[in-house]
């Protein structure tokens, strides 16, 4: 049984307080995750951040996965400035539990005021707003999660397929792994991108996820799905944007006719043949906007657009910005 809270840094005049919370039932990716981002940013810039694991109380927890931790510190017991608390996720009872005890929402409630921001991983989703502090803002959990989160708490705007969001300084991210994706993300607003650049190499991780926030791509959403007669249409598609892909084409290469390709193509995918190619095309599009530094009629042209603002129009439709925008916010530095 280890005491998390038994091994402590140099800590500054004025550290970055940072309370991750843990429960019964909360899920140990998402305490380790963000905390060892955080503990490796320590390294490199010492006295930076004052980690601190919270419990509702002194008794030690134990995880969704059966691990034990112990050496929580209690919230009451947390008087001095916090400047950033993160909710980890957990199981359902472990979240039923939480709410129905009521402490820590009231607790988060309180310290919102005085703290510069405030968020979740994963299910932890449902206690901040349950707490009401994700009231008018955008907020994500796992995809698993977030139809129900949705329709528990209307006032809420859900974005089921985002890695992460900071809302003013109220965020959020998707299940487990993006946690450590949102930390990092911390990090680099606090200390900058070559230190966070540095955390994800010793952790070896992306600093950003190629494809900016999308929890899934498309090509992994169209592996999960039953392919059948197109499952090697779907390579060779992912492989061949720059070639001609009407529906006229694609049915060619699967021996059907037009209309019996169209109408099959959608009962396997869930879409028309047009809308996944544009949604393949726009993937490959970000991928070479976060990962390289070629020109956007480059790009275009690489990921098969017929024009350059056809490409611009497609990319600001899935991310809500320009290329140039996305690029600034997601790619490389």
């Amino acid at each position: 049984m280890i005491g998390v809270n038994d091994i402590t840094s140099a800590k500054p005049a004025k550290p970055r307080r940072v309370v991750i919370v843990v429960y019964d039932g909360a899920n140990s990716l998402d305490v380790a995750g963000p905390g060892n981002v955080f503990t490796r940013a320590n390294e490199l810039v010492p006295r930076s951040y004052d980690l601190v694991y919270a419990g509702v109380g002194e008794q030690p927890v134990r995880a969704e996965c059966g691990l034990q931790i112990s050496g929580l510190t209690p919230l009451e017991n947390i008087c001095d400035q916090i400047d950033t608390i993160i909710v980890s996720g957990g199981s359902q009872d472990g979240l039923i539990g939480l709410s129905h005890a009521g402490t820590l929402i009231q607790w988060l409630q309180d310290r919102r005021p005085t703290t510069r921001r405030i968020g979740s991983i994963c299910t932890g989703a449902f206690v901040l707003a349950a707490s009401g502090l994700m009231d008018g803002r955008r907020a994500v959990s796992h995809w698993a999660s977030c139809d129900l989160l949705k329709a528990l708490f209307p006032k809420v705007a859900i974005e089921p397929d985002a890695l992460f969001i900071n809302d003013n300084d109220v965020f959020s991210s998707a299940g487990v792994a993006a946690g450590i994706d949102l930390a990092l993300a911390l990090v680099e607003d606090d200390l900058g991108h070559d230190i966070a650049l540095q955390v994800a190499k010793s952790l070896v991780l992306f600093l950003r996820r190629s494809g900016g926030q999308s929890q899934f791509s498309n090509t992994l959403k169209a592996q999960q799905a039953d392919g059948g007669p197109f499952a090697k249409l779907l390579v060779w598609i992912a492989e061949n944007l720059t070639h001609d892909l009407s529906n006229s084409k694609l049915a060619e290469r699967t021996n059907m006719s037009e209309r019996t390709f169209s109408r099959r193509f959608r009962e396997s995918l869930g879409c028309t043949p047009a809308t996944y190619v544009r949604s393949v095309r726009v993937e490959a599009a970000k991928h070479l906007l976060t990962s390289t530094e070629l020109s956007s009629k480059t790009i275009a042209f690489q990921a098969g657009f017929r024009s350059l603002d056809a490409f611009e129009a497609a990319i600001k439709n899935s991310v809500g910005r320009s290329p140039l925008a996305f690029r600034e916010v997601f790619g490389k530095r």
